[in-house]
């Protein structure tokens, strides 16, 4: 018995890294299904009727394709909980979108996270990940401009589709999660001129001055060339002012950021942070949506997806750059000057981090 036990574990175990050794096909196919608009295929405004390969295709391609490959796409993402499995008494699979799938679906304010997916995948990412090793061997210069030759940043700025997919992107998966904070979060309130850094097209600071009427005033803080491009936001003041964050940051009784301190070095976020305390007036503060690592590892989705990203992270835009943990974003604020520090979690990627003057 103990001989069979062990022989089942080991085929497990060997099932496990196949697993793990061919998931690459997992986010590839993916990226297929977004491109092939076949979450909006199924939607249908909410429609979300089961369709076999053939009538998706006949949606998303009318000139032609092969069903059959199709199918064979939708089954695997199907194991991974994007679709579900409709199997008909004649043996004839339809697909509709789970609740993951519809994320994917472009919702009324024409988001979604299909452009966070795209994003993920474009060549010149995809170019950096064979050499993931390479941060461990000289974590000087991260994958990404080992295998480009310059800064992601840099790259997206010349890039005018990039940069447009990465503010999509942004958007797609931000604006759920700001929605979230404004239910849940009163730290806006008393708050008069509100500086949002790194704010690109301004989506997020227009949301928060529609629900806290009583901020007269939002800066769009961002990089001139990205700022140049920034719509106007009719009906509110909102200001979209260039610079580098680096060297100083407009003055506010608030700074709000999301997913910046992530993507820089201890020491860079440091001085982001000791420009905000210089920005702030006393009793200022600093609201900071940002991903915080749990202290322990375990194989929930939410701490699969933090670690994901973090190694993301890592190869893309610092190999020194990092997501971390609740301690850790409190040595920063305290080293950069505040003096009071806390968390809010929304059960979400993000959670929203308040630093005090």
């Amino acid at each position: 018995m103990a001989a069979k036990e062990a022989l089942e574990s080991r085929n497990q175990a060997r099932l496990a890294i196949l697993e793990l050794a061919n998931m690459i096909s997992v986010p590839m196919s993916l990226n297929a299904i977004v491109r092939l608009n076949v979450p909006d295929a199924i939607w249908q405004s909410g429609s979300n009727t089961p369709l076999s390969a053939s009538e998706i295709l006949s949606r998303v391609l009318p000139t032609g394709g092969d069903a059959e490959n199709l199918q064979r796409i939708l089954r695997m993402l199907t194991s991974y909980g994007v679709f579900a499995e409709h199997i008909g008494s004649g043996g004839e699979r339809k697909y509709s979108l789970t609740d993951v799938g519809k994320t994917l679906a472009t919702d009324d304010e024409g988001l979604s996270y299909a452009a966070y997916v795209l994003q993920h995948h474009q060549d010149a990412l995809i170019r950096a990940w064979p050499l993931v090793h390479e941060a461990v061997k000289d974590s000087t210069e991260e994958p990404f401009v080992k295998a480009n030759g310059e800064a992601a940043y840099d790259y997206y700025v010349k890039d005018p589709e990039m940069n447009e997919l990465m503010v999509k992107a942004m958007s797609g998966v931000s604006v759920p999660f700001v929605k979230a904070v404004l239910e849940g979060y009163d730290g806006f309130e008393g708050v008069e001129r509100l500086v949002d850094v790194g704010g690109s097209g301004g989506d997020c600071l227009r949301m928060i001055l529609q629900k806290h009427p009583s901020v007269r005033e939002g800066i769009n803080f961002d990089l001139p060339e990205v700022v140049a491009k920034a719509p106007a936001i009719s009906g509110k003041p909102v200001t979209h002012v260039g610079g580098d964050m680096f060297k100083s940051i407009p003055q506010g009784d608030a700074v709000f950021m999301k997913w910046v301190l992530t993507t820089w070095t201890d020491e860079e976020c440091k001085r982001i942070l000791e420009n905000c305390y210089k920005a702030l007036p006393e009793g200022g503060k600093v609201i900071a949506c940002e991903p915080v690592l749990p202290e322990e590892s375990d194989d929930s989705h939410r701490t699969r997806a933090l670690l994901e990203g973090d190694i993301f992270v890592m190869t893309i835009y610092r190999a020194k750059g990092k997501h971390r943990t609740q301690d850790q974003f409190r040595h920063l604020g305290l080293s950069a000057g505040f003096s009071r520090f806390r968390v809010l979690h929304f059960d979400y990627f993000y959670a929203l981090l308040e630093f005090q003057k």
